[in-house]
């Protein structure tokens, strides 16, 4: 089986005793992991939402992971150092809560990177985006994952609106004739890793 981490937004709840519910829930279904952010409210909220999740017995006994995402650098509000001030109390209390690793989407300056890993203990995760150094420079820096997210997806989603505009527009099909992979090589790909 596949290891399975979600997604979780706020934890889909307010409190701390709702959001390990539906952590319960989650594990229930097989999930191996969380990553849960603070959405910029106050963060004493996530870190109670972390401790209520390492209370939870089944949390214990699986090694259930945490990833505590700050929004920080998203919100783009203060000036810089005030943004990586912020981000580094608030990571270092998630961190203190229990949280197994770190995420903090939107932060890119290579400085400010190393700035972070050496401020917390955990592993730090950084979300690609334009002008988030390449992977080898972040694992330099001490980054130790790099999280897509819809990235893939929306790539997808524009090449799908221009191949409909084509042939919506010109009826023609060079959208989705070039620079493609042929019936065999997706048939091979998916022998190769059955579902």
């Amino acid at each position: 089986a596949i290891p399975l981490s979600v997604d979780f937004e706020r934890g889909y709840a307010e409190t701390p005793a709702e959001v390990a519910a539906n952590v319960q829930a989650v594990i229930d279904a097989g999930a191996v992991g969380i990553n849960i952010e603070d959405g910029m409210q106050d963060p004493r909220l996530l870190v109670e939402k972390i401790a209520a999740i390492r209370a939870l017995p089944a949390a214990r006994e699986l090694g259930f992971f945490v990833n505590a995402r700050t929004d920080v650098f998203l919100r783009g509000k203060e000036s810089a150092a005030e943004q990586l001030a912020e981000a580094i109390r608030r990571l270092r209390a998630y961190e203190a809560a229990g949280a197994d690793g770190l995420f903090a989407p939107g932060l890119a300056d290579p400085a400010a990177i190393a700035q972070v890993v050496a401020a917390v203990h955990l592993p730090l995760n950084l979300m690609a985006f334009d002008g988030v150094p390449p992977a080898p420079e972040l694992e330099r820096l001490g980054v130790a994952r790099v999280s897509v997210g819809a990235g893939p997806m929306r790539a997808t989603l524009a090449l799908t609106r221009r191949i409909a505009t084509e042939l919506l527009g010109a009826g023609t099909y060079e959208g989705f004739l070039r620079d493609t992979l042929s019936h065999a090589e997706v048939k091979r790909m998916f022998d190769r890793h059955p579902l």
